[in-house]
């Protein structure tokens, strides 16, 4: 007689001795996975389409969005200047020659509008699909094609060397404490941001403004990039215009040493 564990588990077929097949283990491994990644993609997601959520926005558009208010803020803020200086001069006591020197410490601040002849500046990217155009230039790496900090501050300082007697950046008006930057492809002036093609708008007597540009040795090595690769550069004379004195705050912000 047989000992039971070699019995039959019913009915009186022959004994069948259950195994786990390899398929079954990797069709369940397979189902787990699956609803681990469903899992996670709900808690990431948490409700939203994350591809096509509009609530996520990128980055680009939140600093497009911020250098909107900026410039909205610069023009409330100019419009209350004017307010507050048109009621300090009704009756602030002052004499005729202290008017004269605040208007000329103004001026040299760049606070209030400059007219004048002007020239423009315009640089711009160059096409995305430029080629060297000159025998001996290796083919242009993306770095060649762009429009650089050191690009804008270089007509910068040369229209300054020019005796500028004031100069707007895109529709900015620019003073001692400006600073040209520039993050990747794009300009950041006084809290705003701008695209390519940048202008840059100087008044001053125009032969020596156009002379300064020449003379600068930064704005010469710029202009081979002009001429192998296409970069843009347009210089034009505007006649008589009004540069727009300088709307946003004058405070100073400084580093403080740690105590």
């Amino acid at each position: 007689m047989s000992n039971s564990a070699d019995s039959p588990a019913t009915g009186d077929g022959p004994a069948r001795t259950r195994r786990f097949r390899p398929v079954r283990i990797l069709t369940v491994a397979v189902f787990a996975l699956a609803g681990l990644i469903f899992f996670t993609s709900f808690n990431t997601a948490k409700g939203t389409n994350i591809r096509t959520d509009t609530s996520l926005l990128k980055l680009s558009d939140l600093i497009q969005e911020r250098s909107r208010k900026n410039k909205e803020l610069d023009e409330s803020n100019a419009t209350l200047r004017d307010d507050v200086e048109s009621l300090a001069e009704r009756d602030d006591g002052s004499t005729k020659a202290q008017d004269e020197k605040l208007t000329g410490l103004e001026d040299s601040a760049g606070t209030r509008p400059v007219r004048g002849k002007a020239v423009t500046v315009t640089l711009n990217d160059a096409p995305p699909n430029a080629t060297a155009k000159l025998p001996g230039y290796p083919e242009p790496q993306p770095d060649y094609l762009v429009i650089h900090q050191q690009d804008l501050q270089a007509v910068v300082n040369a229209l300054w060397n020019g005796g500028a007697k004031g100069i707007k950046v895109m529709d900015q008006r620019l003073i001692s404490t400006s600073a040209v930057r520039c993050v990747g492809n794009t300009l950041i002036l006084q809290g705003r941001v701008y695209s390519p093609p940048y202008k840059i708008t100087a008044v001053g007597d125009p032969g020596k403004l156009q002379q300064a540009l020449a003379d600068s040795p930064a704005i010469q090595n710029y202009m081979v990039y002009v001429n192998v690769y296409g970069l843009g550069w347009k210089v034009t004379d505007d006649g008589t215009v009004t540069l727009p004195g300088y709307s946003g705050t004058v405070d100073l912000h400084y580093a403080k040493p740690v105590k």
